[in-house]
């Protein structure tokens, strides 16, 4: 059973940063993959990016690329998502996950934290 903890959302301005965090309860490392998700309301979830613990592989969705960075600390058990020139359509609940694959299918993902709200004004 892993738990995962996200923290660091908030409101912002338009172009402003912010860095997500993942605290996971247990050694994740060459065990699972991990991925950030997003829902604003009324849409679908949507991958937004993952990294491969092991490798340090790296994908994200067309829409955060050149903005977006994930990255992990395996000694601290924990992933982050550095948002940069943020825009008002990245506002969205963001969620972390953990999965065996990575995948940009959320239905891959067995773990999943409560999720952080980031709000981004024009």
């Amino acid at each position: 059973q892993v738990q995962l903890v996200e923290s660091g959302g908030g409101l912002v301005q338009a172009g402003d940063s912010l860095r997500l965090s993942c605290a996971a309860s247990r050694r994740t490392t060459s065990s699972y993959y991990m991925g950030w998700f997003r829902q604003a309301p009324g849409k679908e979830r949507e991958f937004v990016a993952g990294i491969n613990w092991s490798g340090g592989g790296t994908r994200y969705a067309d829409s955060v690329k050149g903005r977006f960075t994930i990255s992990r600390d395996n000694a601290k058990n924990s992933v982050y998502l550095q948002m940069n020139s943020l825009k008002p359509e990245d506002t969205a609940v963001y969620y972390c996950a953990a999965a065996n694959i990575l995948s940009v299918n959320p239905r891959s993902y067995g773990y999943w934290g409560q999720g952080t709200q980031v709000t981004v004004s024009s």
